[in-house]
């Protein structure tokens, strides 16, 4: 009898498992049929190339136009931009922690950078508009008050501790005999950290390249306050843009008759951003099966 009760315990905690396992599938299956019903049916009376194509988005006026590029575009801009902030000061924090900080620099640094993660984006939104801004104003006068640069900025600090503390675990998670033996053989640090230990750990780092491509690509608030809200064909950081999130956010505030067209727009939108998202996340499944280092 006592030895029933820890199987039937097994059962069901089994089942709970499961159970929370389907759960997570189908509510992924049904985000991507409600995605797919919605913007089929827009695609119905919108041509797929002029939404795909169009350099024009005005679905709330009129004339209305539904030419994604401009999203597109201000999307790329705060990608791009937070990249080249987060990415290689994320890799040398990631570096200096896992390899030259001691122990009691690391246990002041790791805490700031989780203090900074844990900052509500709203706050880094505000911290754009009323700091990040009229500084490049200082310096750039022609910078618009609402302005991609302000927000790529202030997203690539956002990710930042994401990506130093990915590459801090990556990077520690090589095995000490490949740097003794690269010391050995009278390697320097330098040259241990740039040739040995990065090449190593080179799928973690780059896992953590693509979490924070993808953060980047779906923040909303601080992109929205610090960016604006204007559908901008342009490559310049200095003028106002809207992203996809951005634009999703403004639809969603309820101004918006359920059912109509423009109404079915937020889902077009929010299916061209899963897919860039999730063709994002195979493409980086593929590169670092192929770069996977596995030690034994």
């Amino acid at each position: 009898m006592k030895a029933s009760k820890p199987r039937h315990l097994e059962s069901a905690l089994h089942l709970l498992f499961f159970a929370c396992a389907a759960l997570s599938v189908v509510t992924t299956i049904s985000v991507i049929v409600v995605l797919a019903v919605e913007t089929w049916d827009f695609l119905g009376q919108v041509p797929f190339w002029e939404f795909l194509f169009g350099t024009d988005w005005s679905p709330l006026l009129n004339p209305k136009s539904y030419g994604l590029l401009p999203l597109l575009c201000g999307t790329l801009l705060i990608v791009v931009g937070a990249s080249l902030v987060a990415l290689p000061v994320g890799v040398a924090c990631g570096v200096y922690l896992s390899e030259y900080a001691s122990a009691r620099a690391r246990s002041i640094l790791k805490p700031i950078l989780e203090i900074l993660a844990g900052i509500p984006t709203v706050v880094y939104g505000f911290f754009a508009l009323t700091t990040v801004t009229p500084l490049l104003k200082i310096f750039l006068p022609q910078t618009h008050v609402f302005n991609a640069a302000s927000g790529a900025l202030v997203v690539g600090i956002m990710v930042l501790p994401m990506v130093a503390s990915l590459c801090d675990d990556a990077l520690r998670a090589v095995p000490v005999s490949l740097r003794e033996g690269a010391y050995s053989l009278g390697a320097t640090s330098f040259e241990v950290t740039s040739r040995i230990v990065v090449p190593a750990g080179l799928s973690g780092i780059f896992a953590a390249f693509v979490l924070a491509i993808s953060r980047a690509i779906g923040e909303t608030m601080a992109v929205t306050l610090a960016a604006g809200a204007t559908p901008n064909l342009t490559l310049n950081p200095l003028e106002s843009i809207q992203t996809m999130t951005a634009y999703i956010v403004q639809v969603s505030l309820g101004d918006t008759p359920a059912g109509t067209l423009t109404y079915q727009t937020l889902f077009a939108v929010a299916a061209v951003l899963f897919l860039i998202t999730l063709v994002l996340n195979i493409a980086a499944n593929t590169i670092m099966k192929r770069y996977q280092e596995i030690y034994e």
